[in-house]
């Protein structure tokens, strides 16, 4: 039995990278699934690849600033597939975040307003519309994705009001746990850290940054997104059940070790 078999879900930000390796992953773990993006012909493309597989799944065009947008996405599962058990909000304003966001001092307001949202007015929205269509089904899983830029300040990201958003998506996932816990609705996070996807592999996978970020990584690798589909899928799974209101940082331990651990650290055999 596959562990999200007989559930429908829903992917925002599921045309490339992270978003669409969870979009295919859950649909592998069997569950039929939307795939929402603001780019609607990378989002068909990504459906397609999906039902190439031989998985049941569709596409819808999103925009996490309009709301009406975000209601007819999940109003689209329902009447695509029946309902809804599985919201994974992943959707974020990259672009924005990394061509116009900046330290604090010289912070555009307007920048800052339209970060939050998309990013955390959005998602509470996506919460929002989703709750009724999750209770109708007797409960579900809310998966936020939110960063390890919210967990812990980062002298190199000057992206304030990017990692403002994801801290207020922790306190969010939170609140929603806890106010429909009872209902069977969990709801949880993952802080991912540095993930290399095809928009990130230019600068990380090769070169200073990349070298440097891996030396404060405790694993020997930097991560994919398959790693954080992985975790999608447990978080969503009926494994997860006594799993609400949770964190997980999903980071290669970056988010785990004492700041000068790069320095410090000797290889085995060389002490």
């Amino acid at each position: 039995m596959k562990r999200l078999a007989g559930k429908i879900g829903i992917v925002t930000g599921a045309a490339s990278g992270i978003g669409a390796e969870t979009a295919l992953g859950i649909a592998r773990a069997g569950a039929r699934v939307v795939v929402a993006d603001i780019n609607q012909p990378g989002a068909e493309e990504q459906a397609a690849l999906i039902r190439k597989e031989g998985h049941a799944a569709t596409a819808v065009r999103l925009d996490l600033a309009d709301e009406e947008s975000i209601g007819a996405m999940i109003r689209s599962a329902v009447e695509h597939f029946g309902g809804l058990d599985i919201l994974c909000n992943n959707a974020a304003g990259t672009q924005l975040s990394s061509t116009r966001d900046a330290p604090i001092e010289t912070m555009d307001t307007a920048v800052w307003d339209a970060i939050m949202q998309t990013n955390l007015r959005g998602t509470m929205l996506a919460c929002r519309h989703a709750i009724p269509a999750l209770r109708a089904r007797g409960g579900g899983a809310i998966v936020n994705i939110a960063s390890g830029a919210g967990v812990v300040g980062m002298a190199m990201l000057t992206s304030s009001a990017y990692a403002a958003s994801k801290a207020g998506i922790i306190t969010l996932t939170q609140y929603v746990a806890t106010q429909h816990g009872k209902e069977n609705i969990r709801c949880n996070a993952i802080a991912p850290g540095l993930i290399v996807t095809p928009a990130t592999e230019k600068n990380y996978a090769e070169g200073a940054a990349g070298a440097m970020m891996l030396r404060h990584h405790l694993t020997p690798r930097l991560g994919r997104p398959a790693d954080i589909a992985a975790a999608v899928v447990y978080l969503a799974s009926d494994e997860a059940g006594f799993v609400t209101g949770h964190i997980l940082n999903v980071d290669g331990g970056l988010s785990a070790h004492a700041p000068f651990y790069a320095d410090a650290y000797v290889p085995p055999g060389r002490g």
